[in-house]
């Protein structure tokens, strides 16, 4: 098995809902939301072996890294850049990249789950970014441009 990577189905109807906050936008047409802060997401690692994609609902341990310099739960993502669109399709990303220091991770680790702390740990989406061990050294995951066709989460 191997992780997925998806943008979360459950993610996909919730939007609708406006259950997640990327940025901080003035919304003039609900009084109770004039003046919304964003959420905290954040990402966890998870091994190889695990088998989290589009299905995922919520953050979960099943699976998930674990080893020197790495807390369950992962890292916050940081501020995302400010939720924008091309007059196709709509984008976010990260505004840093994460990175672990002094990490020490024995078995294969392949995925990231992205999710929302703020709203009850709902799942983002999952990314994979191929196997690696490593050995007292450094993860970095690095963010993409955030513009469409390249973004970290596009809707399109």
């Amino acid at each position: 098995m191997a992780n997925t990577q998806a943008m979360c189905a459950s993610f996909k109807g919730q939007l609708f809902n406006g259950f997640h906050q990327f940025g901080s936008p003035t919304i003039v047409s609900r009084t109770s939301l004039t003046t919304p802060t964003a959420d905290t997401f954040f990402i966890a690692l998870y091994l190889v072996s695990a088998s989290h994609g589009v299905g995922d609902t919520i953050y979960a341990v099943t699976g998930e890294t674990s080893g020197t310099g790495y807390t369950a739960g992962g890292k916050t993502t940081g501020a995302w850049a400010a939720p924008s669109d091309n007059g196709t399709s709509g984008f976010t990303t990260p505004s840093a990249s994460v990175a672990w220091t002094g990490l020490t991770l024995a078995t294969a680790t392949d995925g990231a789950l992205i999710y929302n702390s703020t709203q009850g740990n709902k799942a983002v989406s999952v990314h994979n970014f191929g196997s690696t061990t490593i050995t007292a050294g450094t993860l970095t995951l690095t963010m993409p441009t955030n513009a469409a066709g390249t973004a970290l989460l596009q809707v399109t």
